[in-house]
């Protein structure tokens, strides 16, 4: 009889530790990465290759991205120094051929462009960075770095044809109570024809110390280990194919977080810790501090590429917040990062909802 209860026991044991660390990774099943038309667009001979094609993807410029931290080396909280800020880029990207537009709402101004795509079935892609500062740091991580990126994709972009439509979005007011998104999210017009969206807040800062990253409460196990040598995406379930475009080809019989993690580690490029989250991030609150929350609760698929922020650096919101401290591999590695998956998803015409029966799969 003993024998019969310890062995009750054992097998209690063990599907709880299955329950437990399985939690975080369903989402991420191993069908729906199987299934992702994402990653391998269907080939068109009789289309010039495509700017997703591995031959053709474009490579961001190192120097174009630190020239623009340097030249955005401010603060950027008051009004006066927002206009300057908001001057540069307009003027930025009128040099590339873009038309920004300037979208006034009652606390701030937000900078908007958009580049049409050749289907108009196809609908848009977004991306999106806040500009503004807290009143005591020049913000070169936050968010410069997002500022910067957004420039030079829209430069590699520009001239490109692709199906889906690209715009581009420079957020006010992120630091206080994420007005900008907030305004542009609330705007009907401008959610219509939005596929989905990359949101950038900050993209520059790597530690390889053990013990120098750190994670926020609500995840049970620290899944990509204790050093900051990881870009994190960041999306919501109902729209996993937008996680799937930041990741190459990975080999399924492998742990999650070691998939993830591990995706980029043949292209010289920063590894990814992918965090499909549930239920709107209503169950980690650390995941709806920046841009893209109030798309989340629109419905609207998207994803926040970031280096963690305070989790990671001890610059956060600090004089110190330079472009001293950029480690410009890193910041490099994760701007081309966001320029392949932008590129995928642009060319992409398939859905970026995430299939109905992985979402299934993810409540089980």
């Amino acid at each position: 009889m003993k024998k019969w209860i310890w062995l009750v026991f054992l097998t209690l044991a063990v599907v709880t530790v299955t329950l437990i660390s399985g939690f975080w990774q369903r989402p991420e099943s191993p069908t729906v990465m199987a299934t992702s038309q994402v990653e391998t667009p269907k080939p068109q001979p009789t289309v010039p290759p495509r700017v997703n094609d591995t031959a053709n993807l474009p490579q961001v410029s190192s120097d174009r991205l630190l020239s623009h931290l340097q030249s955005l080396n401010f603060r950027r909280y008051t009004d006066g120094e927002r206009e300057r800020t908001r001057k540069y880029i307009t003027q930025e990207l009128q040099k590339i051929g873009w038309q920004p537009q300037l979208q006034k709402f009652d606390q701030g101004v937000n900078v908007f462009a958009e580049r049409k795509g050749s289907n108009n079935d196809a609908g848009a892609i977004l991306l999106a960075a806040h500009y503004d500062t807290v009143a005591k740091s020049p913000g070169a991580d936050d968010n410069a770095s997002g500022v910067a990126v957004i420039l030079e994709i829209a430069r590699l972009f520009g001239s490109q044809t692709t199906p889906r439509t690209l715009q581009l979005a420079f957020f006010d007011k992120e630091e206080q109570g994420l007005g900008g998104s907030k305004a542009f999210a609330a705007q009907e017009k401008n959610l219509v024809n939005l596929q989905g969206v990359i949101v950038m807040d900050m993209l520059g800062y790597a530690c390889y110390t053990s013990g120098c990253q750190k994670y926020p409460q609500g995840l049970p196990i620290a899944l990509a280990g204790d050093k900051g040598d990881f870009l994190a995406i960041i999306g919501d379930t109902e729209h996993l194919p937008i996680l799937h475009a930041f990741q190459s080809k990975i080999s399924l019989d492998k742990p999650l977080a070691e998939r993830l993690k591990s995706s980029n580690s043949k292209k010289s490029l920063p590894p990814i810790f992918a965090l499909p989250v549930p239920l709107k991030g209503l169950l980690i609150p650390d995941s709806l501090r920046s841009d893209h929350a109030p798309f989340w609760l629109q419905g609207v698929g998207a994803v926040l590429v970031t280096d963690t922020a305070n989790l990671r650096t001890p610059h956060y919101h600090q004089p110190s917040d330079t472009p001293t401290n950029i480690n410009r591999p890193f910041f490099t590695g994760s701007a081309q990062i966001i320029a392949n998956a932008t590129a995928k998803l642009l060319n992409s015409r398939d859905s970026l909802a995430t299939p109905k029966r992985s979402e299934e799969e993810a409540k089980e």
